[in-house]
Order: C-alpha cells, then sequence, then structure tokens
C-alpha cells in the first residue's frame, strides 16, 4: 500500500550563508567577489533545534547529493549532536545553489512507515516468534536519486531488538540472539521543494542463509553474523544501457547488488537469498574470511570518460578510524579490482585510500571520514566528494568532541590513470584563476595518508624553491603544467588546485594538492607561505 509521507518543511528559516568577503592581501586572492566561509568546525554552540537555521552543513552524516536543476539538495542519517532533531521526523535534508552555502528545510520522513512493522511480525511469524509490539527503529543512510520524472528516495530503517525476545538490544536483556531485521524501503516525490514524498514499500531486508539458527554465543565477542546481506547503506545506479541497480549493505558478510525492475524501482522477483543480490564486494581480516567485516557506505558511480564504474567503501568504524577506499570495474556486476590489481569482489582489501583521520597544523583535524556521496556539477563536468567527518575524541572545550559531524564538500580531480583522488581541503568555490609555476614557490604542509587503524596522519613540511627543486616530504625536481594543473615532483603527479586554507586564522585562499604515489598512496597538500 502506498502511503503519502509530507514532510517537515522549515520554510520561515533564514539562509545559512555564513560567509565573509575575502579581503586578505595575499597574492593568491586575485578574486575579490569569492567569499571564505567563517562558521566554526565547533557548532556545539548552534547545536539546538532552535538554531537549526544556522546549521549549514552541521549535524551531516552519510549525506547523499542530487540537484533538481535549480538546487543541489542533500539528505542524511538520522543522526544530530544531542538528538537535537528528535521528535521532529526522520532523514534530515537541506539545499544549496553554490554547495558551500547550505538551507536546512527540515526532515523528509514525518513518521516512520507502518509496512516496517507488519513485515518485521510477518517474518517473525513465519519461524514462530511472538510479535514484536513496539519495535525500536534506526533511521539510516538515504539515497536519492533523479529517475525519469521522479526522484527515488531509498532509505534504511534498521530493528534493534533481539531475535529471540524481542527486547530492545541491550546487555541487560541479552538472550543468546542477534539483533533482527533491517529494511530498505522506497519514496518518490516529482518536487523535491514540495518534501511530499509517495512511500512505495519494502525493496529488500536483510537476509540470512542459516535458517532458524540466529544464536550469538557471546553479546560483545560473537562475530559470526547471523545475516549474510545486511539491509542498510543503499545506492543506485542506472548503466548507459538502462538497467538499474539497488547496491547495499554494512559489515555482514559485504555488499550486495541487486538488478532492479525499472517500472517498480524493485528486484523482479522476491524469495530466496539470491534474489538480494549478488556479493560484489567482501573483506578479509587478519587471513580469512569474516561474516562480521569492517566495510560499509557503499557508493557507486558510472564515469563515461574512462569507462569505469566506480564503488566507494567507508571502511572501519565510524567514530574515529573511519577511511574511504575506492575500487573499479567495467561492469557494475563486478568484478571489482584495487589499484593493486587486487579482486575486491573476492575479497581483498580495497585500495587506495582516498580519505582518512589527519591533521594539519593549527587545527584538531578530523576524524571518522567516510560514507560518502559522489556527485557531477552537470554544466562543469566538476566531481565531487561529500561525506561527514568528526573532530577527535576529547577536544578540550567540547563536551564530547568526537560527536561533532561536520559535513565536508570536497571537489574531486582524476588522475591520469583514471583513479579519483580528493582534495585535502573543503569546496569554497575559490577563483580559478590561472596558476603558475611561481605561485607554487614556497613552504607547503604535506599529508602521506597511509592507513593506519584510527590514526590521524599529520603533515610534514615540503619546500619547493625557484630552482625547481623539492625538498623535504618530496624530493627531486619538480615542474608545473599550468593548462592541466598539473605538479611533477620526480615521477609523482599532483593535482593542484586554488582553495581555502581552513585551519589558517583569519583562513585564506591558497594553493592545494591531491594525488597519488607511484604505489597508490593519496597524498596531500596546501601552500602556507
Amino acid at each position: 500500500m502506498a502511503l503519502s509521507f509530507v514532510g517537515c518543511n522549515d520554510d520561515d528559516l533564514k539562509p545559512t550563508g555564513i560567509t565573509t568577503k575575502d579581503d586578505s592581501d595575499d597574492d593568491t586572492n586575485t578574486n575579490t567577489e569569492h567569499t571564505i566561509p567563517t562558521y566554526s568546525d565547533d557548532y556545539s554552540p548552534i547545536a539546538s533545534w532552535a538554531d537549526r537555521g544556522d546549521w549549514n552543513l552541521a549535524n551531516v552524516h552519510d549525506p547523499s547529493v542530487v540537484f533538481d536543476g535549480t538546487y543541489y539538495y542533500m539528505y542524511t542519517t538520522d543522526a544530530s549532536y544531542g538528538n537535537a532533531h528528535d521528535g521532529h521526523g526522520h532523514f534530515l535534508y537541506r539545499r544549496s545553489k553554490d554547495l558551500v552555502n547550505w538551507e536546512f528545510r527540515g526532515l523528509a520522513m514525518s513518521e516512520t512507515p507502518a509496512w516496517v512493522k507488519d513485515t518485521l511480525n510477518n517474518l517473525r511469524a513465519d519461524v514462530g516468534l511472538d510479535p514484536i509490539a513496539n519495535p525500536s527503529y534506526g533511521h539510516w543512510a538515504p539515497v536519492v536519486r533523479k529517475v525519469g520524472n521522479k526522484y527515488r528516495m531509498y532509505y534504511s530503517i534498521v530493528v534493534d531488538n533481539f531475535i529471540g525476545n524481542g527486547l530492545f538490544n541491550t546487555l541487560a536483556n541479552f538472550d543468546n540472539t542477534w539483533s533482527e531485521h533491517a529494511f530498505i524501503g522506497l519514496m518518490e516525490t516529482s518536487d523535491l521543494a514540495s518534501n511530499q514524498w509517495e512511500d512505495k514499500g519494502m525493496v529488500v531486508h536483510s537476509v540470512s542463509d542459516k535458517g532458524t539458527d540466529w544464536s550469538r554465543t557471546s553479546y560483545d565477542s560473537d562475530w559470526n553474523g547471523y545475516f549474510y546481506f545486511n539491509a542498510i547503506d543503499p545506492t543506485f545506479q542506472e548503466t548507459p544501457e538502462g538497467k538499474q541497480y539497488l547496491i547495499y549493505g554494512s559489515w555482514h558478510s559485504g555488499i550486495a547488488c541487486v538488478e532492479l525492475d525499472p517500472t517498480t524501482g524493485k528486484p523482479f522477483t522476491y524469495s530466496g537469498v539470491a534474489d538480494k543480490g549478488q556479493r560484489i564486494a567482501t573483506r578479509v581480516k587478519s587471513g580469512y574470511w569474516s561474516r562480521w567485516q569492517g566495510s560499509e557506505g557503499p557508493e557507486i558511480m558510472y564515469n563515461e570518460e574512462t569507462g569505469y564504474y566506480y564503488l566507494f567503501l567507508a571502511y572501519d568504524g565510524l567514530d574515529v578510524p573511519y577511511n574511504t577506499r575506492v575500487c573499479r570495474a567495467t561492469n557494475i556486476e563486478g568484478p571489482y579490482y584495487g589499484i593493486d590489481g587486487a579482486n575486491v569482489t573476492e575479497g581483498a582489501d580495497c585500495f587506495p585510500v582516498i580519505t582518512h583521520p589527519y591533521k594539519f597544523n593549527d587545527h584538531t583535524g578530523w576524524v571518522g571520514f567516510a560514507h560518502n556521496a559522489v556527485f557531477q556539477n552537470e554544466e562543469t563536468g566538476d566531481w565531487f566528494y561529500a561525506s561527514q567527518a568528526r573532530l577527535p575524541k576529547d577536544v578540550a572545550g567540547i563536551n564530547v568532541s568526537n560527536a561533532i559531524m561536520m559535513g565536508h564538500v570536497r571537489k574531486i580531480r582524476w588522475t591520469q590513470d583514471g583513479w579519483p583522488v580528493v582534495m585535502p581541503e573543503r569546496y569554497t568555490n575559490a577563483p580559478d584563476d590561472l596558476i603558475e609555476a611561481e605561485d607554487l614557490v614556497g613552504t607547503w604542509e604535506h599529508i602521506t595518508l597511509n592507513y593506519q587503524y584510527a590514526v590521524q596522519q599529520e603533515s610534514v613540511s615540503l619546500i619547493l624553491n625557484s630552482s625547481n627543486e623539492a625538498s623535504g616530504a618530496l624530493a627531486g625536481n619538480w615542474s608545473f603544467d599550468s593548462d592541466k594543473n598539473i605538479l611533477t615532483i620526480g615521477s609523482t603527479q599532483l593535482c593542484v588546485e586554488r582553495e581555502v586554507d581552513w585551519e589558517a586564522n583569519p583562513r585564506k585562499v591558497t594553493l592545494i594538492y591531491s594525488g597519488l604515489s607511484d604505489s597508490g598512496v593519496s597524498l596531500w597538500g596546501k601552500k602556507t607561505k
């Protein structure tokens, strides 16, 4: 049965363009019309619901971004500092014309659809379990895509009760069973601005190959997950041939890919385990295959210039170690390979790492930096990466600092070999004036994004001198291609952009780079002097 949802619009809220004119006398600031954001990365003073008009990119978690011809709309998980949004609906959303200033609009779903509870209890009845009168829900990770003349939102709802006794998931209630199903549903609208969605019901639910063996020996040390595919973290892709696919999965056994009926947006058939999709990515942990593995948040896109499908994955726990990986395939159903040639579909670790906990000087740095959206500006052709990033734990003066979830929108550039690299500073639409070789001469901070679990990679010094010699973090002769904005140091090519130095006080426009080393490790840098 289709249900209509009228979400919570905040039409009376003021836009969140908290910016200032760039009046720096730095020689890279050549566009006087460019504005530099001045909002604080610590948004705890404006975290209350009453201050939501000032949030801009505060309280962003698991974003999805779609363009309606006028605005970019961003939809996110039910998460906010102090749970300020509680009681106002589900799936926070905001919009922007420039990807810099975002207007908070409210929540897209007014209440949990009734089909979730009905379907859950029908599944329980099928295996002889009592119904759960008041399920505990989590609302997670929506993805929104334009399909034809409508917009589809695939969303996740997790039921956090134990399978056996149906009680809420706490240690005190633990009955040696796993927690219950997760579900992916579908809503549609023809007008994002209206925030009026028609719910189309279930698309997939978590599936197990263990029958009624949902036993768990320990609450916190048995990771032999009951479910094979976890119905959470959906993403969607339509191929150039017109086939449509849902890609989803979080922890458990890996990432699933299922073909959809373009008419309904749901699988063609839905009965056995095979109808829930085939596995296109999984993670080997410590040399053995695990049913409980730290990978989730798939995002998929097709780049017609390279001819590859790119699968982005979030690795590890979301609080601190979260990092973003990418692999690619010539067929959406795989197999997917990393930059090292290893087969991610068969369980190889995915490389390269393109975001990772990091720290430039004069700032706490960022952690928990993954579960991304990838989208393209259709007019300019520019590609963008959006995700949350968190402040580290125990930052002085900020209560529960690791719960600060700031949305980051960053530009993507592409290497000669067709791999995406994410820029090291957030996007502000900085001036694209010609960059010349002499502009690069000076002192830089350089970060090598080597993978280390829950460790922030910190910056070291790099000097580019006027004799075209590099020293410090990278050594060798350097040159610059001003037509392609490519800096080459030795054999390493780095994509250069003009962007804001967010760590400077006051913030100012500078030069930044991102690239991959010869061994496929991400390299970030920004000019400081």
